[in-house]
């Protein structure tokens, strides 16, 4: 009997838009112009569709449901990107970016927890103190980590020469806020989340973390 064909690789990547002390968000550039850079560069490896690039607003309202019923954004752009793809024969991989605005490597987040306690208010004017994300899920203490090959993305990327690190804290403002929920969404569906914070342009420069995020795709579509 031949050997099986590989699945395909479908990844859908999200940004953010700016908030309290970051004026103009460095992940809101990359996911706007990532796939005409990947594609205009051939950059893309084969067998890999890069299907959507979403900004969200840095607001837990816009990232989660007031109730059970209603469908926000971040709901409606995980189920979109699933929408008419054969999960059985394709491998789906959510990649969500966010910055830190004092860090000075890329930063690949291993894990969420289910707590929201914002250290301003979001865009939106909503500051939670210590509530869960998700009542369903228990407490606040509930982590929930990535299924991704962290380590062999890292490997893969310092190989390219990138100054890269894996982090548990993922923060408990937007970020933590939007991770949990993705992890707990491809859970669910048998796909794949993975969050990385990266710095201020002012730190690594556009055209770096342009194709910074291009090898990110690389790397995760060859180890997932």
């Amino acid at each position: 009997m031949g050997s099986q064909e590989p699945k395909a690789v479908t990844i859908n990547v999200t940004g953010f838009k700016k908030f309290q002390g970051i004026a103009h968000n460095p992940t809101e550039t990359i996911v706007n112009n990532l796939k005409n850079f990947v594609e205009s560069k051939g950059l893309l490896p084969a067998g890999v569709t890069l299907r959507s690039c979403t900004v969200l607003e840095t607001a837990g309202s816009g990232a989660l449901p007031s109730n059970r019923v209603l469908l926000t954004p971040i709901l409606k752009v995980l189920k979109s990107g699933i929408s008419g793809i054969d999960t059985k024969n394709e491998h789906v991989i959510w990649l969500h970016l966010g910055v830190d605005g004092g860090a000075r490597k890329f930063t690949l987040e291993q894990q969420a927890v289910n707590e929201a306690s914002f250290f301003c208010p979001d865009e939106l004017g909503w500051q939670p103190m210590r509530q869960p994300i998700v009542a369903d899920d228990g407490g606040i203490s509930r982590k929930r980590q990535t299924t991704c090959s962290i380590e062999a993305i890292l490997r893969f990327l310092k190989n390219k020469g990138y100054a890269a690190m894996t982090s548990n804290d993922a923060g408990l403002f937007i970020c933590n806020y939007v991770y949990y929920q993705s992890l707990r969404f491809a859970e669910q569906k048998g796909h794949k989340s993975l969050f990385v914070h990266v710095p201020l342009f002012s730190t690594i420069n556009e055209e770096t973390q342009m194709q910074f995020v291009a090898s990110l795709l690389e790397a995760i579509a060859s180890t997932c």
